[in-house]
């Protein structure tokens, strides 16, 4: 399997190739990173702003690779338990009762107090085996054979304890468990971390990373990512959108336009079957990029400008 993955991995823009047939337009610092996090066997920490296709990179490279990923979904309060594993407690208890049932063939009653606990010690350790373990995302992707692509989505919103016990999966790829003892990954799953800078993430997390920043894209990339995932929508019109949607991140306001919502305005004017933008258009479809009524009033007093601007972007 390491070997149909390195096919994959042959250059940077192989991989940049590969990402655009699965819909997915990357700029060749991120193909960068990938092709380095593959080849050094190293977690990808992703920061950049809400929207800018953070999560999507992982999708993609799952896709890419033809190979499942597996989610952890980080948030406050986050621990082990639902991270790494739990044990089934009713699956314990069930066979506790099987076990009481089972006393009287297990134990003699010649025997005494000390020999019958020693009988009974041989079976303590059923109960804290595989048998009883249920894996969390963390474990399940050190047990893929295969490989799978590990995302560790907004990692900054878990608390630093959950952080830290991270480190032991990001260095070695290995979990520790306390009843089993150490569980090596079958094979090393490609790991992304994403995080919205929502807090400062520790030096040690980050030393085990390479980092890659995802901007909001330029211009023309943005024009080639509404190319290939809104492919109907004519060139003039694509070029309008762009132009507007990158003045409105210029302008203060409380939440800027991401780029699925660029894609969902896209879709929506084709919809619409509009060839261009104009400012009624516009005012009628400002809810689908801009989510805060104070946001929509900012934009609304310069509709007419920034509308009168996008059409000389074609």
């Amino acid at each position: 399997m390491k070997q149909k993955k390195d096919e994959k991995f042959t250059s940077i823009r192989h991989i940049q190739e590969g990402f655009k047939k699965v819909g997915y337009i990357t700029s060749r610092q991120t193909a960068t990173t990938v092709y380095l996090a593959h080849h050094l066997e190293k977690p990808v920490l992703v920061e950049g702003p809400a929207g800018v296709g953070k999560t999507e990179l992982a999708k993609t490279i799952a896709a890419y690779l033809g190979l499942p990923m597996i989610r952890l979904q980080c948030y406050e309060g986050l621990d082990e338990s639902k991270a790494l594993y739990e044990w089934k407690y009713g699956k314990q208890l069930l066979y506790t009762q099987l076990l009481r049932d089972k006393l009287d063939s297990l134990v003699d009653r010649e025997d005494t107090f000390a020999q019958s606990i020693n009988k009974l010690h041989a079976y303590d350790d059923i109960f804290f085996s595989w048998h009883f373990l249920e894996p969390r995302p963390l474990l399940k992707a050190l047990q893929q054979k295969d490989g799978t692509v590990l995302l560790i989505d907004e990692v900054d919103k878990a608390d630093g304890e959950f952080e830290a016990f991270l480190l032991e999966v990001l260095s070695d790829f290995q979990v520790s468990i306390p009843e089993i003892g150490t569980v090596h990954a079958v094979t090393k799953p490609l790991v992304i971390l994403t995080s919205n800078n929502t807090r400062d993430l520790s030096e040690a997390l980050k030393r085990r990373c390479l980092h890659l920043f995802i901007p909001f894209p330029e211009p023309a990339l943005e024009r080639e990512i509404i190319r290939v995932r809104v492919p109907e929508i004519p060139s003039n019109l694509a070029a309008q959108l762009v132009s507007f949607i990158q003045a409105v991140r210029k302008m203060d306001i409380k939440k800027v336009p991401s780029i699925s919502e660029t894609i969902d305005w896209a879709r929506v004017l084709l919809i619409l079957h509009a060839d261009s933008l104009s400012p009624e258009l516009v005012r009628d479809t400002l809810h689908i990029f801009i989510k805060y009524e104070e946001d929509i009033r900012v934009v609304e007093d310069q509709l007419h400008q920034l509308t009168a601007n996008a059409a000389r972007a074609f």
